[in-house]
This record gives C-alpha cells, structure tokens and sequence, in this order.
C-alpha cells in the first residue's frame, strides 16, 4: 500500500462544459461529517487570467489495492448562476483558497481516499521555526504515477517567520521547486509524536511562485519561492 499521505490529495481538472481548460491539484477536509475538496481560488475561478470554468473533475482511487482503477466524480461550480465554492478575506485581502463541499452520496462507488482534519492543523504558531522541513504533495504540470493515479512530492522549507503573516497576508513563504498544476497542494509538516494513521500537521494551501518582476531574467533567477496560505483559513470556510 501507498502512504495515507498520497491519498489525501487528488488530481483536479478544470471545464467549460466539455472544454478542457487546466489541471490542477486539490485535497481533502472533512468536519463534522461533511467532506470538501480544497484547492486554490484561483483554480475555480481568477479574473485576472480569464480563466473561468464552470465544471471540475476530481479523479478518486476506487480499489485500495488495485490503485489502477479510478474514477472521476464531475462537479458543476455554479447552481442557478450561484457559486458552488466557499472563499474568504480578511484584513489583508483576499485569501487565494476555496472549498467546495462534495455530497457523500454523489462519490463514486468504492471510492478510496484519507481527508485531513480540524486535529490536523497546527494550533501553536510558534512552535513551526523558520527553516523547517515541509512536503508538497501535488500534481506539477500534471505530471504523476500514470499507472498507479498518485501523486508526486516535492520537498520545501519555511522562508519566512511562520507566525508572522508575510506582508500583511494570510500566507507564508516556501522554499521549494514548483510548477503550475501543483496551485491548491496540501503543504504538510511530518508529525513524530503522532499515531494518527494519517501522521501529519496540514500548515497551508499552496498558491503560486513569487518572484521579482525587476528581476533580470539573462542574468537573475527565479527566487523559488512560493505562498502558502495558512490552512486555518479552513475553520472558517467550514463552518
């Protein structure tokens, strides 16, 4: 068997009606019950690009030990001209996350999958130092096991005070490799001390690089960083 770890997160792709757009990673939550998928804002929805799908597909194992077999469950975002998706903001602006609740009874038969949870998330700030190890478990330009449906990890530290807000915003920064596809990966910190079956500390939602536009792109490169919203932005968007 595959670590829990890789079965928390899903490949997402993005439609206008039957008009393949974007792919994209998200992963899953569960409180009280009720289960949603989480992933970037800018992923169901960014203005700025023009990139405005109406429907999601969402790829799920459906056989835990032949990992061969998937299906897709296909999700509209809007109902009656309404969206289907939860996103938040707060003093700083808008918060690049959003969840999108998936009724249990429309999940494909067998469908095999792990969620994080409100016990999940670090309620300590200052416990996290800056330079800590992280994962980044997504699907960069698509790329993942073909075979097998699993996704890739890449491996990031923290660059900026964790309980700091950089900015003024609601995220952190990472250290890491990214690429596009991978908007809307969990971005996780291995728990030691934990016998959860699922043993990690889900710190944030990954966002986009950053980098420099003054940067000289013949001479400077890209920084390799990268925002990572703070995942206790899910408490709220929830509820």
């Amino acid at each position: 068997m595959a670590e829990s770890l890789l079965f928390t997160t899903a490949r997402v792709t993005t439609f206008d009606g039957p008009r393949l757009l974007t792919g994209a990673t998200g992963f899953f939550f569960t409180r009280a019950e009720r289960l949603f998928l989480v992933t970037s804002r800018h992923v169901v929805q960014d203005a700025p690009s023009e990139h405005r799908p109406n429907r999601i597909e969402i790829e799920f194992h459906i056989d835990p030990v032949d990992l061969r077999r998937t299906a897709t469950l296909s999700v509209w975002l809007f109902k009656d001209g309404v969206s289907q998706w939860r996103q938040g903001a707060d003093s700083g602006g808008e918060i690049d996350v959003a969840v999108l609740e998936i009724g249990k009874s429309s999940l494909p038969a067998g469908a095999h999958f792990r969620c994080f949870t409100t016990a999940h998330l670090q309620s300590e700030l200052s416990e996290v130092e800056v330079g800590t190890g992280l994962l980044v478990v997504g699907f960069p330009l698509g790329f993942h096991d073909t075979m097998y449906h699993l996704p890739v990890v890449r491996h990031a530290i923290i660059a900026s005070a964790f309980g700091i807000r950089f900015q003024g915003q609601g995220y952190f920064l990472t250290d890491a490799r990214t690429h596009r596809g991978t908007s809307g990966a969990p971005v996780v910190l291995r728990d030691p001390a934990s016998d959860d079956p699922l043993p990690w500390k889900l710190l944030g939602v990954h966002s986009s690089r950053i980098d420099m536009g003054t940067r000289d792109r013949q001479q400077d490169e890209s920084l390799g960083l990268n925002a990572a919203w703070y995942a206790a932005i899910l408490m709220t968007l929830t509820t």
